[in-house]
């Protein structure tokens, strides 16, 4: 009686814990999908681990019951030393796990295309109007096109953002806007947002969770993400790659707003005083720690700034780190240290 009191308190210690969820969303940004992307690669896991869960569970009670049913001394089952096969059991043993696998396969094909970064089918199904969305249940299975028509998504033309990742900071470049900022990148809500991305130093990965998956940042290569984001509000991003000292501070926030606050904040951007030309893209690209995750703002940007930081990487540009750094993150040497 006791050891069972003793495993009920264990039980409850922990059953209220699944009441956490609707008390805060930070940690668990994977569960709370905001946009397209995010949403659609959260349907398909929810869909493999739902599919593999019946199968495990389904081979675990038969596990169960063949025990119990063929358990010594159960007299009432006999035994027959001269069966051989069965054609029943051939048929389950092969055939639901091919239909299980060939099930698994056709979303998984499927959500590749969805979610493909140079060209996101889910991304042109958002933009659906909501009248012409099929509602079906072959529509709401589909990973492509799991719940992602979303109301007022902009057809015109997209938002284009460079990316450019250094140690360890992020620069965001509008072309359109022709202006750049510094770990702060904001978009419109509902608008297609198309990423070219390259690493000035080394490989880092672009990870938005709430909104799109991650994706590898290579140094001298153009990478491409796109996303749109259903919801306004404020997300994380981060690499999601080791990549040095400063790696713990290399966030950035990503501000989701309605169009008309875009504006806004594009015309305060241009008031800024500062210029990103390559000669300052290589202040900010020495290491630097930017332990407050301080952004900073350019009116304008050097026209082709993007590939000119591609084709010096190729041409074995670098922003060599003090080597002590890690040994001793007080006195990061010549390394610049934001507080």
């Amino acid at each position: 009686m006791a050891w069972r009191n003793g495993h009920a308190v264990r039980v409850l210690r922990f059953a209220w814990l699944p009441l956490l969820d609707g008390c805060s969303q930070k940690g668990y940004w994977l569960l709370h999908p905001k946009g397209v992307i995010a949403r659609t690669e959260w349907h398909t896991t929810v869909l493999d681990v739902v599919v593999m869960g019946v199968v495990v569970l389904v081979a675990g009670g038969l596990v169960v019951a063949f025990l119990w049913r063929y358990r010594a001394g159960n007299t009432l089952r006999r035994y027959d030393p001269t069966f051989t096969a069965s054609l029943v059991l051939e048929i389950l043993v092969w055939g639901v796990p091919l239909l299980v696998v060939g099930y698994l396969s056709y979303f998984s094909v499927k959500s590749v295309f969805a979610t493909n970064p140079y060209d996101p089918l889910s991304l042109r199904h958002a933009l659906v109007r909501p009248h012409q969305a099929d509602q079906g249940l072959a529509h709401r299975a589909s990973p492509a096109r799991a719940r992602t028509t979303v109301p007022g998504a902009q057809e015109a033309q997209p938002l284009h953002v460079e990316v450019v990742t250094t140690d360890w900071q992020w620069v965001f470049i509008y072309p359109q806007q022709g202006i750049a900022t510094v770990d702060d990148l904001v978009v419109p809500v509902g608008a297609r947002v198309k990423f070219d991305l390259t690493s000035a130093t080394v490989v880092n990965d672009f990870f938005i969770p709430e909104l799109v998956g991650e994706i590898d940042i290579m140094p001298g290569m153009r990478t491409k993400q796109a996303m749109i984001a259903n919801d306004t509000g404020v997300y994380h991003g981060y690499s999601d790659d080791f990549s040095g000292g400063g790696f713990s501070w290399m966030g950035f926030d990503v501000r989701v707003t309605d169009h008309a606050e875009f504006r806004k904040w594009v015309r305060r951007v241009r008031a800024a005083p500062d210029v990103l030309s390559y000669a300052r893209f290589g202040q900010i690209a020495r290491p630097t720690i930017n332990v407050a995750q301080r952004v900073s703002y350019f009116s304008q940007v050097q026209k082709g700034l993007f590939d000119h930081v591609i084709e010096r990487v190729m041409a074995g540009k670098v922003y060599r780190t003090p080597l002590a750094m890690t040994e001793n993150m007080t006195k990061p040497m010549k390394v610049r240290l934001i507080p």
